[in-house]
This record gives C-alpha cells, sequence and structure tokens, in this order.
C-alpha cells in the first residue's frame, strides 16, 4: 500500500526527533534553573534578617494546620498495610511480626512519603497560589523596586519552616501509623500486645527512622522550593495562578517521587 504523496516521512520523522530534542532541552534548563534557585535560597536562608515573626506563621500553617491530616492518614494507611500483611502472615502463622514490619515500612518509606505528598497537595499548593497572586498583581515587582529581595522574604521562611516542621510530621505519621496497625492486629487477628510491640523493639532500629527522617528533610526542601518557584513564575492573570498551582503539584509529586529512589539507593548502598 502506497503512502499518499503529501505525506512525507522524513519530514515526520525531523520534526518528531526535533521536537523530542527541544523537550529534552526544555527539561535540562529547568532543571539547570531549579538548581540554581534552590542555591539561591539556601545562601539567602544564612544571611540576616532572620524573620522570624514570618518563620513561625508558616511553621503554623505548614504543622499545625496539617496535623489533623496527618493523623487521620497515618492511623488508615498503618491500618491498611497492617491489614493487608497480616492476612499474608497469618498463613505463616507469623501474625505477631506484622507491627514490626509496619513500623519498619512506615519509618523508611510510607511515613516521609506519604506525608511529603499530603503537605505538597495542601501546603505546597497554597504556597504556590499565595505567591503566584503576588506575583500577577505586581506585588513581587513592588517589592523588588522597594530593595526587597522576593526570595528573602517570600521563599527563604517558607523553607526554613518546612525544614523544621516536616520531620516532625512524618514522626506524628509513624507513631500514629503504628497505633493503626495495633488496632487491627489486636482486634481482627488477636495479636498479644506485649509481643507486638516486642517485635517492634527487636527488628525497628534507630537508623530506619534515621532514614525516613533524611528523606522527610529533603522532601521539605523540594516542597517549599518547587512551590516558590512555580509561584514566582506565574503570569496571565487567575488562568496563571491556577496552572501555576497544579503545575507545582504534579511537578512535586514527580520529583518527591524520583528522589525517593535514588535517596533509598544510596541509602541502601551506603
Amino acid at each position: 500500500m502506497e503512502l499518499p504523496s503529501q505525506i512525507n516521512p522524513e519530514k515526520i520523522a525531523v520534526s518528531v526527533i526535533g521536537g523530542i530534542g527541544r523537550n529534552i532541552t526544555y527539561a535540562i534548563s529547568e532543571i539547570g534553573s531549579y538548581i540554581n534557585f534552590v542555591r539561591y535560597t539556601i545562601r539567602e536562608a544564612f544571611r540576616p534578617p532572620i524573620r522570624i515573626n514570618l518563620i513561625f506563621q508558616h511553621m503554623e500553617f505548614i504543622g499545625n494546620q496539617s496535623l489533623n491530616i496527618i493523623m487521620m492518614s497515618g492511623f488508615f494507611v498503618g491500618a491498611v498495610f497492617g491489614l493487608q500483611i497480616g492476612i499474608v502472615f497469618k498463613i505463616f502463622k507469623a501474625e505477631g511480626i506484622m507491627g514490626a514490619a509496619t513500623g519498619k515500612a512506615l519509618a523508611r518509606e510510607l511515613a516521609p512519603m506519604m506525608t511529603g505528598f499530603l503537605l505538597a497537595g495542601r501546603a505546597g499548593s497554597a504556597m504556590t497560589a499565595e505567591i503566584a497572586t503576588m506575583k500577577v498583581n505586581e506585588q513581587v515587582d513592588a517589592m523588588e523596586a522597594m530593595g526587597v529581595d522576593p526570595i528573602h522574604y517570600l521563599v527563604v521562611p517558607r523553607l526554613i519552616a518546612s525544614v523544621l516542621i516536616v520531620p516532625i510530621l512524618s514522626g506524628v505519621f509513624v507513631f500514629v501509623g503504628v497505633l493503626g496497625a495495633y488496632a487491627v492486629g489486636v482486634l481482627l487477628f488477636d495479636v498479644d500486645q506485649g509481643a507486638f510491640f516486642d517485635k517492634i523493639n527487636n527488628v525497628v532500629e534507630p537508623k530506619d527512622v534515621w532514614s525516613g527522617l533524611q528523606k522527610a528533610l529533603i522532601f521539605a526542601v523540594i516542597i517549599a522550593t518547587l512551590a516558590c518557584k512555580f509561584g514566582l513564575k506565574a503570569g496571565g492573570g487567575a488562568k496563571g495562578v491556577g496552572m501555576a498551582t497544579t503545575n507545582s503539584v504534579v511537578v512535586t509529586f514527580l520529583t518527591l517521587l524520583a528522589f525517593d529512589f535514588f535517596i533509598t539507593f544510596i541509602q541502601i548502598v551506603f
């Protein structure tokens, strides 16, 4: 079967390859821009003045206002995980170690990742929307005109607050998640209470908790910096604010997943 004369396979191939090349170039450019943004923000975090009031305001927003969501999510994630692995362990008459398995999984992986997702969807999106609104209303330009660095005033306090509060929320997630697994183990699988906590004490090591806190710390930097960067890049009125917020959440989710893989690989190897 002959192709219609107006279709040129060579032109199509060149167009597709050119499009892929442009996307790769754009992605590399954006990654480089983000790395420079993070470097500049971290450098500014060590320069006076330190805006304590703003830091505490953002800590209250990120931490206190997210606590109920973290606790509810942690309990049900722990309960569901305990239920799933409890069914498997029951086959081997090993229900007693379901608490240890849940605790280890929560400490190393589930707690920092789920905490990051929840905060990216709630606090991160709010950061982007707030800064993007200021950007499209030219408030950011007004700050620059008055000699105030927008990154130092808008981004640094949010970054510091995130770094301080996200690991704490991850720890709360672990604790509440273990309680959820405990409730499932005792009520549904008739696990001995003493054996449940004894296995956790024997299996879950301090390095497991430390590994999870390391992830939470890095995730905090990613959530705050990406949210603020997308907010500062916004333009085009209300539609631009919505697009910036949506893109911020999506990119943050994907970035957290990618970094989670690399961090886990490094922790296992080294």
